[in-house]
Order: C-alpha cells, then structure tokens, then sequence
C-alpha cells in the first residue's frame, strides 16, 4: 500500500473518531468546542452546529474509509483512531468545563 493511502485511512481513522464526541454531545443538546467556536476548538458552539461537524467527520471519515481490504491498511486506519483518541482525551481531559473538575 502506497504512504497516501497509508495517510487516507489515518485521516480516515482521526475524523471518525473525532465525529462521536460532536454528534453525541449535539444529540444530547450540550454544547461542545468545534473550530468555529471563540476562540476556535476552546469555546463552545452549539448542539446543532456540534451535530452537523460531527455528522461531517463521520461522512469524510466513512468515504475515505471506503475500499478497506488489506491488513496494513487497517493498522494505519487504527492508527488514525487512537492517535485522534488519545488526543481528544488530553485536551478535553484539561479543560475544566468539560472533565467536570473544579478548577
């Protein structure tokens, strides 16, 4: 498998990953930081526009997931996910607002 494709099913990996938390907390009605927040990805938006980014994300991450055979490539696709994963609970972990700690 080519390093590009290797590099779409990580992306593909990241934007599903990052799709649940957007779509969840817009389901759930609460508001979530997105890249259109103030200041961006720090401040929250609304549900509604936390639905339609995750709803995107899951889109992108499904269409470039698209085609999925071989070992390699799901490793990178895992890759994508976890790495997404691990991210998003580091930097929604620290933020008081939404780990539920005092600050």
């Amino acid at each position: 498998m080519s390093l590009g494709g290797m590099m779409r099913l990580a992306l593909s990996g990241a934007a599903l990953v990052n799709g649940v938390p957007h779509t969840v907390s817009g389901l759930r009605g609460q508001p979530f930081p997105t890249p259109f927040a103030d200041p961006p990805g720090q401040g929250l938006s609304s549900p509604v526009v936390n639905v339609a980014w995750g709803m995107s994300n899951l889109a992108l991450g499904t269409w470039l997931h698209r085609g999925t055979r071989w070992r390699s490539e799901r490793i990178a696709f895992a890759v994508g996910a976890v790495g997404m994963g691990l991210l998003l609970a580091r930097v929604f972990g620290a933020n008081p607002r939404l780990s539920g700690r005092k600050r």
